[in-house]
């Protein structure tokens, strides 16, 4: 059996955040999964309050035919459309669009339907890989074709003793989260791709520009780039926000210049984009610790 990853509690607005358990009573033959078609008349549990922010202790997995859905999870948005994934695991919190209609084919699993084995081979608790997945041709079609094939053996409850329907089901999941696992970890590794290639693209903006810029989404907007995109590139490369990084090269080189040239400070902080000398006293100040006057002084 795997362990269930601990349940913590939360505030939101002063109420704590409700954690909702595997509804065992809307499975088929009480097994620990549920596959079905999404709409408004499903629910996972008579009480969660989808509209709000929640926690569930159960692996969820959400196959849209339709879109776009916008969902939050972990308190970031993700939009999804049509041959779309969400895979959202025991413990994360999460919250349904009021406005988007869900629509396509959701899978829920329980902790410990399935053997340790399995468990480790499949990921389950790899909460380092992005929740959204977007699958090639290829792969959607054999994602939906295992899906439909795990529905069948889970509506399937009259040719085969319980025992054996259960067991049937664990081995035909196990073949859909293989390959659920393997969109997974190529996803997570085309993110990490594209992150490192945001990053140097803005990295190398930057080192032209940032004595003249410091706007973030400017220099988002010149590199065609959404600010989010940006935000997670920058700190998945440094852990630093964009503007972070931005004000640290600034600092760098307001540094360079007060040690190693003569000119007044008003004429260094002009050289880095501040042309009223007061704001860049108090901007490297705010950064350093002392003032400009005071960094020079102690190099003496």
């Amino acid at each position: 059996m795997a362990d269930t990853p601990p349940q913590g509690g939360g505030l939101i607005g002063g109420d704590a955040i409700r954690t909702f358990p595997f509804p065992v009573e809307l499975a088929v033959g009480g097994v620990g999964m549920q596959v079905a078609p999404m709409g408004d008349d499903r629910t996972w549990h008579a009480d969660a309050p989808l509209h709000r922010v929640h926690r569930i202790d159960f692996h969820v997995v959400m196959l849209f035919t339709d879109g776009p859905v916008r969902h939050m999870i972990d308190f970031a948005d993700y939009e999804a459309t049509a041959g779309d994934l969400l895979w959202i695991r025991p413990g994360q919190v999460h919250r349904f669009s009021r406005t988007s209609e869900y629509r396509g084919t959701v899978l829920t699993m329980q902790p410990g339907f399935l053997p340790r084995s399995t468990v480790e081979a499949t990921g389950l608790y790899r909460y380092d890989q992005p929740p959204l997945l977007r699958p090639s041709t290829e792969q959607l079609t054999a994602l939906r074709a295992a899906l439909e094939q795990l529905r069948r053996e889970y509506e399937d409850t009259a040719t085969l003793p319980a025992g054996l329907h259960t067991a049937v089901l664990r081995h035909t999941l196990t073949a859909f989260l293989l390959r659920l696992a393997h969109l997974a970890a190529s996803s997570a590794q085309a993110s990490r791709q594209q992150a490192d290639t945001t990053f140097t693209l803005f990295r190398d903006a930057v080192e032209q520009d940032f004595a003249t810029n410091h706007s973030v989404s400017a220099y988002a907007d010149a590199l065609g780039y959404s600010r989010r995109t940006l935000v997670r590139a920058v700190r998945a490369a440094t852990g630093q926000t964009p503007k972070g990084f931005i004000d640290k090269r600034v600092i760098l080189e307001a540094k360079r210049l007060l040690a190693h040239t003569d000119l007044p400070i008003g004429r260094v902080g002009a050289a880095v984009g501040f042309p009223d000398a007061a704001n860049f006293s108090k901007f490297f100040h705010l950064h350093t610790g002392v003032t400009p006057v005071t960094f020079r002084a102690e190099l003496l």
